[in-house]
């Protein structure tokens, strides 16, 4: 048997007997684990560690404290802590009484913080000690009556959880103190990163925490001897449930680290002796733009595991490093579907094999970006791509209430989940999942991602994929990062690309038009470039656009050198006030 249907048949086999048995939830399985792998380290960080019977005592410590204090089935708590072993005990405890976990985004102050607050409607909020500050700043914005606890040694004047849970039993909760929630019932709420307006916070049930965890054990392979590196967010999906559960599905460890930090991964990694590595794309390229480490390939991984990895990234990076294998995925949060690169096609988001090609209904349709909707065709239905043309992934639902696989579980906001439903796609009746994605597909049945759908702009009548865009001139040498967008110029149709751009000693504007005249055609070359000390990230490493495009090609509105291509002179062009007033005046020929 290949490796890669290996892979796709140890993930059938681990997540088949979640549909067969209803009643067993991830709380179950931390128990079942704890009594075969007892003092094997779980999770561990610098400054605390569980065993797996750690873990699952502290959780049903956690349970006890939330009845002690009225918490039942359906009542959200808020989580605001940084990434520690406590933190996945405390959201499992909460499970196990049927209460729900709104995992915050640990980054958020204010009114952003209040507003993720405010939409789950929470009865409890628990803080990290070095986060009680960022709560006090969104208290008068939230709803009054809301209970607030403090995890760690500064309690900024609130309650110390840990004092309240230190008389609470260990023992396994009885069926009279709490029934057991239900595989279909809903156990955290996981917040998108809000890149284009406020965050939603979208649901995850019981069966969706079993199904990553137990799909991506497989995929990996996770055995006992594994010790995974975690560096990602735990109030994000892929840090943590996919990266801290499947590890412990298998018996593994996972080594937990409350950030990403490029100057000491290796050394850390070698020092952990890690054997897997979760990753985002953008970290990937961080390594590969620092400086060489003697550490760099001296270490024990056996396959790296993650999405996002760009095409240009993934081959040095693999070289450069030595790594075994890289398990490329596609998946969202909220999403339908998944994909899996699990042949190591370098650039790949994934494919589906024949055999379960029911089992991940996938379309991709013609986007209209006028509309901003799939196009339709004459008969009403909406038109397929062909091989490689781009077009925006849908994701076919289950029309069977009984099944929880291919359902999409929507968000607290019951209108921004309906925004997420395309109906009668293909044919009358049907509802589908816009993922909001473009991607191609090749004639072997490789997925590639193109772009999102906001990020993709139309000038001079042709598509313009921001993200195609920055690879190239990523590639320029002198530049070290970039971010790509449209910009509106009056009287112009569509939007003309800008590009913030952050560059080194060796950067030279000429080099740079110079290159992109030689890589793009004229439509998708940037009509402006602006030199940026630094370009802002989401907390999930994603580039945040949003103000740049709002202040757009506006030379007055920061410091930074705004620079304008003169396509008749062959050259860029400082931008100043007369000549953006002659812009917005239509008295430049673009």
């Amino acid at each position: 048997m290949n490796p890669a249907l290996k892979a796709w048949t140890r993930a059938l086999e681990l997540t088949a007997p979640i549909e067969r048995h209803r009643s067993a939830t991830w709380p179950e399985v931390i128990d079942r684990l704890a009594d075969r792998f007892a003092d094997t380290p779980a999770l561990v960080s610098r400054e605390a560690a569980l065993t797996y019977r750690g873990l699952a005592d502290a959780s049903h410590r956690y349970a006890r404290w939330g009845l002690s204090i009225g918490l039942g089935a359906g009542d959200v708590v808020c989580l605001l802590m940084p990434n520690c072993p406590d933190y996945l005990a405390l959201w499992i405890g909460l499970n196990r009484i049927g209460a729900i976990c709104a995992l915050l985004n640990t980054h958020l102050t204010g009114e952003r913080l209040a507003h993720c607050i405010n939409l789950v409607a929470p009865r409890a909020i628990v803080a990290g000690a070095t986060l009680a500050a960022a709560l006090r700043s969104a208290e008068h914005r939230t709803a009054p009556g809301v209970k607030c606890w403090a995890h760690g040694a500064a309690s900024h004047g609130l309650p110390r959880l840990e004092h309240e849970i230190t008389a609470a039993s260990a023992e396994p909760l009885t069926a009279a103190e709490r029934p057991p929630p239900a595989l279909e019932d809903r156990a955290l709420y996981i917040y998108t990163s809000g890149t284009s307006g406020l965050p939603k916070a979208a649901a995850v049930s019981h069966f969706r925490v079993m199904q990553w965890t137990h799909w991506f054990a497989g995929m990996m392979d996770t055995r006992p001897t594994d010790r995974l590196y975690d560096c990602l967010p735990m109030y994000h999906s892929i840090g943590g449930v996919v990266a801290a559960g499947a590890p412990l599905v298998g018996g593994g460890t996972v080594v937990l680290r409350e950030r990403f930090a490029a100057s000491e991964f290796w050394s850390d990694l070698i020092a952990e002796r890690c054997t897997l590595f979760q990753y985002i794309g953008e970290l990937c390229r961080y390594l590969l733009h620092s400086p060489p480490q003697r550490e760099e390939t001296h270490h024990a991984l056996r396959l790296c595991c993650g999405n996002g990895l760009r095409p240009e990234v993934w081959e040095p990076f693999k070289s450069r490093f030595h790594i075994p294998q890289i398990l490329e995925y596609y998946a969202s949060t909220e999403g339908s579907f998944s994909l899996y690169n699990c042949e190591g096609e370098p650039g790949a988001i994934g494919r589906i094999p024949a055999f379960l090609s029911h089992r991940f209904p996938v379309a991709l349709v013609k986007f209209d970006i006028h509309t901003g909707a799939p196009l339709r065709g004459a008969d009403g239905r909406c038109v397929r791509c062909e091989p490689n043309e781009p077009g925006e992934a849908l994701g076919q639902l289950s029309d069977d209430a009984g099944e929880p696989r291919g359902r999409f579980e929507g968000y607290a906001d019951a209108e921004a989940s309906a925004r997420k439903i395309e109906r009668n796609v293909l044919a009358a009746g049907d509802a589908w999942y816009r993922t909001g994605d473009l991607m191609r597909r090749d004639a072997r049945g490789f997925y590639y991602f193109v772009d999102r759908v906001g990020d993709t702009f139309r000038w001079k009548g042709e598509n313009v994929s921001a993200s195609e865009v920055a690879a190239v001139i990523v590639s320029c040498r002198g530049v070290a990062d970039t971010a790509v967008y449209g910009v509106a110029i009056p009287g112009a149709d569509g939007r003309a690309g800008m590009a913030a751009v952050v560059v080194d000693r060796d950067f030279e504007l000429p080099r740079l038009h110079s290159h992109l005249a030689e890589q793009l055609p004229d439509y998708a070359r940037p009509l402006f470039v602006r030199i940026v000390p630094a370009i802002e990230l989401t907390s999930t490493f994603k580039l945040n656009k949003q103000d740049l495009a709002r202040q757009g090609f506006d030379p007055t509105l920061s410091a930074d050198e705004v620079y304008f291509d003169d396509r008749r002179g062959g050259a860029y062009v400082r931008l100043d006030a007369a000549l953006f007033e002659r812009l917005q005046e239509g008295a430049v020929r673009l």
